[in-house]
Parts: C-alpha cells; structure tokens; sequence
C-alpha cells in the first residue's frame, strides 16, 4: 500500500452501529487498511450509535445525550474514521448544531467534528494511499451513498483504490448518484416509495452486467442486498473496504458473516 510521508498514526475507528451488529467484518477490514498505511488503530470501548435516527426523528434531546457520550469515548484522537459516510456525516457536519446553547461543549463538539473522516477519503485525502495489496476476480459496480457524497465529497477515492485491486474491473450504473431509497428511517416512514425507489436501484445494478455490488455505507448496502434476493438476482453484495482489504473470501451481505466475532 502506498502512502504520503505525513499522516496521523493514532486513529479511533468508529464502528458504526450496523456493522457492529450485522457485518463486523467490515470493521476488520477497516483496521486492516488503516494499518497497512501505517496508522496505529484503537476501538474506543464506550462508543454508542453516533445519534442520526434520533436526530433524523428530530429528537435533539436524545441526540444530544448520545453525542456527549460519543464526544467523550473519541477525545484525545488524532483522527476518528467512520466506515460510513453517514455516521462520519453526522460527526463531522451535524454535531456542532446541537450545542449551540453550551459553547464549551460546542467547542468540543467542533473540535471532534475537524478530527473526523468517512474511511475512504481518510485514506485517499489524509494518508495519500494510491493502491492496495488485494486482489478480486470480478467485474463490480458501485454505490454512491447520499451521506457520503453529497455531505463529505465520497466518489472518487473509492474508484481510485479499486482502479489497484488486481483482476477487478469497474462497470458503472447509468445512475451511481441515485439514492438507493434507504435513508434510515426515510425507509419506515415511506415503505412504499423506498421499495419503489429500490427497485429501480437494483435494475440499474442489472444492466451493468456487474457480478458483486460495492458501496461504502452498510445501510445502503443491506437495503439494496435484501431488493436483490427477493427478485432472484445473483450479484453479491459487499462492503468495499472488504474487497480493498482482500477480504473478498468471506461471505456476501445477506449471507451468514464468515468472520466471526
């Protein structure tokens, strides 16, 4: 794996809610790359959910709570690193508001949110990784999550890592930028509309002719996997720190997690 010269080598990695519960390798596989770049990796034990279903409900008082436990498990980090763009969005760009009554804790809250990256913008802009050891036989297409794009500018340093893994090649969806119709709780709210909107995700995915879906947001990934078993389809769904760790032996999303806790 190459690497610029200067790089923060304490780094929290966040796990995430879902991966914690549904697809720890996906944090395996994050500490895997975030080492291979030279990065020193800790697993705050205290950490919670970073608070976005709260604060997507407009609950800003349990939001609140969640965030001061959150601000407190990741003090004293040079960086913290999410495997998500929607957990790193909710630190980076949401927490700051919810302090605007308590400027000490703003103060924090804005010092936590300059020290905290979505994973693959952390290796690409951070580290300056240009390639990884990996390789994966396939042709792939990917995902790009609305958290991760539209709030932290998530799209080209995942296609630059996978341009390295070798046997791997890129077919792209006519619309990779289209939310998928997760959204967390957007998803129980309108079932309808989310299963719609889904349903002309996994179409895309088809017409690429890709064998393994990629994205950077497990969320994002398990809506699209549990679309793509109901109708039948063969693509197999994957974290794409999976594939860039050369994890790609272990069992696709929707499937049981080879990688055992």
């Amino acid at each position: 794996m190459s690497t610029s010269p200067s790089r923060p080598h304490r780094v929290a990695l966040f796990v995430t809610c879902l991966v914690d519960l549904f697809r720890p390798s996906v944090g395996f596989a994050a500490i895997k790359l975030l080492e291979d770049a030279g990065c020193t990796v800790e697993v705050p034990p205290l950490q919670v959910c970073c608070g976005q279903p709260a604060y997507n409900s407009g609950d800003r008082q349990t939001t609140k709570a969640i965030a001061t436990q959150v601000i407190d498990a990741f003090e004293g980090y040079e960086a913290v690193v999410a495997p998500s763009g929607s957990c790193g969005g909710m630190l980076s760009h949401h927490y700051p508001g919810l302090f605007d009554d308590d400027p000490a804790m703003k103060l924090r809250a804005e010092n936590l949110a300059g020290r905290s990256y979505e994973l693959m913008a952390f290796l690409v802009d951070v580290l300056g990784v240009e390639k990884v050891a990996a390789r994966y036989d396939g042709t792939v297409t990917y995902h790009d999550s609305c958290s991760g794009l539209r709030e932290l500018g998530v799209k080209a340093q995942p296609r630059r890592l996978l341009g390295s893994v070798e046997g791997l090649r890129i077919s792209e969806m006519k619309t990779p930028e289209v939310c998928c119709g997760f959204g967390g709780t957007f998803c129980v709210k309108y079932p309808e509309i989310s299963n719609a909107m889904v349903g002309e995700k996994s179409a895309d995915i088809a017409a690429t002719g890709a064998g393994t879906l990629l994205a950077g947001d497990l969320g994002c990934l398990m809506n699209m996997a549990g679309k793509l078993q109901r109708e039948g389809s063969t693509v197999q769904v994957r974290h794409v720190a999976e594939v860039l760790a050369d994890m790609g032996s272990i069992a696709p999303i929707g499937e049981p997690d080879a990688v055992k806790r």
